[in-house]
């Protein structure tokens, strides 16, 4: 279902009134926390289809727990183990999107989880949400905000991603921070063109946490509000482990020289696009995820990193192909998108943490996703 004309120019208006606020000109980052999460206009906050397997369900993209209950199956496997290590009964994803994750863990938890709490401000996606997860009533529950403290097992499945970013931009040898404004008319007797985004570059001291060599022209992000987010959550969880799951690099790959035009992209009905000032609210926008910084986010803020590693390489070590002689075609043709190098396999990495402080010290346990293939040493 396409999102009405009527809500595009609601999120349109909204956004150029606030850039008419702050003088004429908003960072990029700005521009995607409205174009995303605006309040009943936003795509994160509006009714559009979002997740689904294809684009003749009006959806824009899917995720990993629309392609297989496998991979919900393979992650309890490392959730249950986390639980135990941890002395912790609770679970909370953020961002649970259909719900189809929480539903495989759920089901595949049983009575070791006693709470299951998903953080999301759309209320669109909790309405689905709710439905889906009606049979596991009793356990689950909604925030809006992250809870002053906590304690449990915290998820992520493709949310780093979706954090709004600060894109820098060089050339001239110059670095300049983008931002957005509203195009003037092309001349005085038409205004064909205004009122539409265009970027617009400013000076700034602001530098990617790695010197890209080279004098070239280099566009890249820089991801304060993700790497905000996990100290966040490192300030609120008083005991347990931290799975976060998203396609990105560790720095040395992200900031590469030769990937000079960033990593910022839309989705919409299962094709990419790279111009997020189109249509806003009728596509997602995302880019990659720095792992390496956010390692050190949550390191600087006092958990202990348990693993790095590839999806593949984690959903194998928590024995995503177990019974797979029992499977259909189909159902191994989807488990292979989880883990194939060229599908999801590589792109994607999985990053784990756990709480380590005086009053609960971690113990050194070894997390299974990461028994084999641990990639820590590169980040």
């Amino acid at each position: 279902m396409t999102t009405p004309p009527s809500l595009t120019s609601a999120l349109a208006a909204h956004i150029r009134g606030a850039i008419e606020a702050a003088g004429g000109w908003i960072g990029f980052d700005r521009f995607m926390e409205m174009a995303l999460y605006t309040p009943g206009l936003g795509y994160y906050a509006n009714d559009s289809r979002k997740f689904g397997f294809l684009p003749q369900s009006g959806s824009d993209f899917v995720t990993a727990p629309e392609l297989s209950p496998r991979f919900g199956q393979a992650l309890a496997r490392q959730v249950a183990q986390a639980l135990q290590a941890t002395g912790t009964t609770d679970v909370w994803e953020f961002g649970a999107g259909s719900g189809a994750l929480a539903l495989q863990l759920l089901d595949a938890l049983g009575s070791q989880i006693e709470r299951y709490t998903i953080v999301d401000l759309s209320g669109s996606l909790q309405a689905r949400q709710r439905e889906r997860l009606a049979v596991h009533a009793g356990k689950v529950y909604w925030l809006g905000e992250l809870p002053a403290q906590m304690q449990g097992v915290v998820l992520g499945n493709e949310v780093l991603d979706a954090m709004p970013v600060q894109w820098l931009v060089r050339y001239a040898g110059a670095w300049h921070e983008r931002g957005v404004v509203m195009a003037p008319a092309l001349s005085s007797s038409s205004d064909t063109h205004e009122g539409r985004f265009v970027y617009a570059d400013r000076p700034t001291g602001l530098r990617p946490p790695l010197a890209v060599e080279g004098s070239h022209d280099y566009l890249t992000e820089i991801h304060p509000q993700a790497q905000g987010f996990i100290a966040t959550l490192a300030d609120r969880l008083q005991a347990g482990a931290v799975l976060l799951l998203d396609y990105g690099f560790p720095e040395h790959e992200y900031y590469h020289p030769q990937r000079s035009m960033g990593t910022v992209m839309c989705h919409r009905g299962h094709r990419l696009d790279a111009d997020p000032l189109q249509d806003v609210g009728e596509k997602d926008i995302t880019a990659h995820v720095n792992f390496t910084g956010i390692a050190l986010a949550g390191q600087e803020a006092g958990l202990q990193v348990l693993g790095y590693t590839s999806q593949a390489r984690f959903l194998l070590n928590c024995g995503v192909l177990d019974g797979m002689e029992d499977a259909s075609l189909a159902e191994r043709g989807m488990v292979q998108k989880l883990i194939n190098e060229h599908e999801m396999g590589e792109l994607f990495k999985v990053i784990a943490f756990v709480v380590d402080s005086p009053a609960r010290p971690w113990s050194g346990w070894q997390a299974l996703g990461f028994a084999q293939g641990d990639r820590v040493h590169t980040l």
